[in-house]
């Protein structure tokens, strides 16, 4: 008996264990389908963000000299006074520039007033100011406009011959105007 008990006593041990495994299989594999793809997303995710810290951590422990450097006053106070002075050269430039730019308001200025004095003159004697005022004023856009590029026009043809006329009918070229044909249309 002890034989056969034996037996039957083992026999519905690794029944059972083999059940088991076949219900975690089956669970597995029903989770593994649903949920797979997320899982593996995740996973590489969960590497990425590893590699990206150790990365980072190795770089901080690398470079530690570079931010006592920085933080060191004598680099500070040069860097500042550096600042400091490319500012001053900077205001230096504008205010040259703003300078340049009021000597020539004032010049400007200057000639303007001389004009308006020739032409006050010349209309005293009785002369013609529009002529002269004309020749002060190209004489002074030619100035002013020495730094500027000078554009030159062409010469321009007029588009028409002087003997167009639209009512007419004539001289328009292949403007003209035909009445269509009579009849039937061409449709099939």
């Amino acid at each position: 008996m002890e034989l056969g008990g034996r037996g039957a006593a083992a026999g519905p041990g690794p029944a059972l264990s083999q059940g088991g495994l076949e219900a975690l299989q089956h669970t597995v594999s029903s989770v593994l389908s649903s949920y797979g793809w997320y899982m593996l997303l995740a996973v590489v995710a969960v590497y990425l963000l590893v590699q990206k810290v150790s990365r980072s951590l190795a770089r901080s422990s690398a470079r530690p000299g570079a931010a006592e450097a920085a933080e060191e006053p004598d680099v500070v106070v040069r860097r500042q006074e550096a600042l400091a002075a490319a500012r001053l050269r900077m205001q230096e430039e504008l205010n040259a520039q703003a300078e340049k730019y009021k000597e020539k308001q004032r010049q400007l200025e200057e000639e303007r007033r001389r004009q308006k004095i020739a032409m006050w003159e010349s209309m005293q004697e009785g002369k013609s100011y529009k002529g002269n005022l004309k020749l002060n004023q190209q004489e002074v856009e030619s100035g002013a406009s020495a730094s500027a590029v000078p554009k030159s026009k062409p010469n321009k043809k007029p588009l028409r011959g002087g003997g167009y006329n639209p009512l007419s009918g004539e001289g328009g070229g292949t403007c003209s105007w035909r009445p269509g044909r009579r009849g039937p249309s061409a449709g099939g």
